[in-house]
């Protein structure tokens, strides 16, 4: 089992830039497949990126590429996320995952995802 924990988020004016973590429990964190995925008021889960279990190679939602950088320390047990040039629609409450299998476009599904954080609040300010 692995337990998530993310952190970073908070109020930030648009154009500006947070960091996300997310800390992971337990020595099997570098077995999995890490994403982030978003929640904004009233919206539907929404993929945001992932990362494969030695790095690498990242995959991005288009509403975010050029803009976030996810990226992972397996040392470290932790993941990150770099958002930059914030917009008031990446208002949202954003979660860390972790899953098993292949790196493949199915990364964007998150019911594939075995752990989740309990999510941390970002909002950008116009």
């Amino acid at each position: 089992q692995v337990q998530l924990v993310e952190s970073g988020g908070g109020l930030v004016q648009a154009g500006g830039s947070l960091r996300l973590s997310c800390a992971a429990s337990g020595s099997t964190f570098r077995s999995y497949i890490v994403g982030w995925f978003r929640q904004g008021p009233g919206k539907e889960r929404d993929f945001v990126a992932a990362i494969p279990r030695s790095g690498g190679f990242t995959y991005y939602a288009d509403s975010v590429k050029d803009r976030f950088k996810i990226s992972r320390d397996n040392t470290k047990n932790t993941a990150y996320l770099q958002m930059n040039t914030l917009k008031s629609e990446d208002t949202a409450v954003y979660y860390c995952a972790v899953r098993g299998g292949d790196f493949t476009t199915d990364v964007k599904d998150f019911s594939g995802y075995s752990y989740w954080g309990q999510g941390t609040q970002v909002t950008v300010s116009s």
